[in-house]
């Protein structure tokens, strides 16, 4: 029997070069590739367009091939029914199939024994190998089926009579929209070995395409979407991309899907990779819960490319130059206590990127502010700006300077009156973005994340509006942010909590000394007077500001 194992049938595509400026890995690829068909998936046409016949298929061939495990005679009618009904007979080339249906009326007892090896009751078989056996006993019957030539039509037909096993399992195959999604993707590529045996290489093309949908299915869970969840899902996501012409390549819409995932306007990311490309510095500044680390994180890992390239690390009052840059740790050897030089989270990623330098690295500074920054940055406040110069640092007294792919993303609380002012010899290295509720990107944020994930709940993004209204101006620094509220399965009742224990205690920080005021902030009351204004504010042009 030939060997199907995962993995022995492929060799790498060469990335192209546009590919290697985005440092796209192949799952970065393969994320942008299930974000195209984003809307196709949540709006309802996943189903209506693609899935919901394939099932009928599915089922109509699982009557034919209950009747020829069994045996009856009318396993041949039954067969036809599912290969022709409508909308059943698009999956098939009709020229190919009507010929294997003429094949299998005039030789019904070979017909009949490849249909058995097809459809065997076996739960070890593979799927390439039940398609090698069926195109085996074709092709050794005594007469071979017309215009039944070719990998690509024999393993669509194929391929589809093999959905009466369960076609949320066993999908439909079409060698050209598979070929495709693999260059899409940068998806390793089948090997044609030039065996001449009908059957083998159909079966591996066939196996290949299935751990092809099986990685699209494990990628989607890391982009908060409820599906693909099964290989016929998938599989519907790959019909529908490389059916429609007018879709960006993957590289193109790099920022694009992020910014659907975020719910933020394109133009805003690639304002953020413009500012980042001109000093490789940025701080985006705000009051908590404006989402400034979770964009950080996201936009990190997504222009390097891989988590692996990306390192968090978070400044807080004792945080120093030793633990950043470089010093001396305690360490014991040989039962000896002393001290060695330990490289910092700085040293570390700059290393990292020297080593990968066609690829971007960063470095994300959650709360920068919360350090003593001229101690922490030491002779690196000189680096910051001067990235092809050298410096001696102070530990080794090795000369060492910031690689240029490496990029610095930096978060800083705007409400805490604890935190001193970041000083001007930082704010003139980097750029910093402002995050706050009234303001773009993240003014209309939460309503539009409601709107899609806790319809009727609106009414929570009216309340925060208008509690940022009575702070007033005064404390804007400390507006209430959205993402207290962008939790899952949110309702009323965790509302009332977040806003007793997360919200109130807040805003009676911001408003301390003046407890009268404390009765304005009653969930209640500005659930009232919000009234339908939550309706009818215009987010649209928020959104695009």
């Amino acid at each position: 029997m030939p060997d199907f194992g995962r993995g022995a049938v492929v060799s790498p595509s060469p990335r192209s070069g546009a590919a290697s400026q985005l440092a796209m890995t192949e799952d970065e690829r393969l994320d942008d590739y299930i974000n195209r068909a984003r809307a196709f998936i949540t709006d309802g046409r996943l189903d209506s367009e693609e899935v919901d016949y394939k099932l009928k298929t599915g089922e109509d061939l699982a009557r034919a091939r209950t009747a020829v495990l069994a045996g009856d005679s009318k396993w041949p009618e039954l067969v036809k029914q599912g290969l022709t009904n409508k909308p059943n007979d698009n999956l098939t080339p009709w020229r190919a199939r009507d010929k294997l249906l003429e094949w299998f009326r005039d030789n019904p007892d070979d017909a009949l024994e490849a249909l058995q090896e097809l459809w065997a009751v076996d739960d070890d078989k593979i799927p390439g190998d039940r398609i090698w056996r069926f195109l085996k006993r074709v092709n050794e019957g005594s007469e071979k089926p017309k215009n039944f030539t070719g990998p690509g039509t024999r393993l669509r037909l194929v391929s589809v009579l093999l959905m009466a096993m369960g076609a949320e399992d066993y999908p439909p195959f079409k060698i050209t929209e598979f070929g495709k999604a693999y260059k899409a993707t940068a998806y390793p590529e089948p090997r044609d070995d030039n065996d001449d045996r009908v059957g083998l290489y159909e079966a591996k093309l066939y196996d290949h395409a299935l751990d092809f949908l099986d990685k699209l299915i494990e990628r989607r869970r890391g982009l908060d979407l409820d599906r693909p969840r099964n290989r016929l899902e998938a599989q519907s996501v790959v019909w529908k991309n490389e059916t429609r012409p007018d879709q960006p390549s993957p590289e193109s819409t790099l920022l694009q899907a992020l910014a659907e995932d975020l719910l933020l306007a394109p133009r805003f990311l690639h304002r953020v990779g413009a500012l980042l490309e001109d000093k490789r510095q940025i701080i985006f500044q705000g009051p908590p819960g404006t989402g400034k680390t979770f964009v950080a994180r996201k936009l990190a890992v997504r222009l390097a490319g891989s988590p692996e390239r990306v390192r968090l690390v978070q400044f807080h009052p004792s945080y120093a130059y030793e633990d950043f840059v470089q010093g001396f740790r305690p360490t014991l050897r040989n039962d000896q206590a002393g001290f060695m030089l330990k490289d910092g989270p700085l040293l570390d990623m700059a290393d990292r990127a020297r080593q990968e330098s066609g690829e971007k690295h960063f470095l994300v500074i959650d709360e920068i502010n919360r350090g003593n920054l001229a101690k922490v940055f030491g002779e690196l406040y000189f680096l910051l700006e001067y990235r092809d110069t050298d410096m001696r640092l102070q530990y080794s007294d090795r000369p060492f300077s910031l690689p240029d792919n490496l990029y610095i993303i930096g978060t800083m609380n705007t409400a805490d009156r604890s935190i001193a002012l970041v000083d001007l010899a930082l704010r003139r290295r980097f750029h910093f973005v402002e995050f706050h509720p009234g303001k773009p990107p993240v003014a209309g944020l939460l309503r539009r994340w409601l709107r899609e994930n806790a319809p009727g709940m609106e009414w929570v993004a009216g309340v925060v509006d208008r509690a940022n209204e009575k702070l007033g101006d005064d404390n804007s620094e400390a507006a209430i942010g959205p993402s207290y509220f962008m939790k899952p399965h949110l309702t009323n009742e965790h509302v009332g909590m977040i806003w007793e224990h997360n919200v109130r205690p807040y805003i009676e920080e911001q408003l301390y000394g003046q407890r009268d005021r404390l009765a304005e902030f009653d969930l209640d009351r500005l659930r009232r007077e919000a009234g339908d204004s939550a309706e009818s504010e215009d987010v649209g042009s928020e959104q695009d500001g």
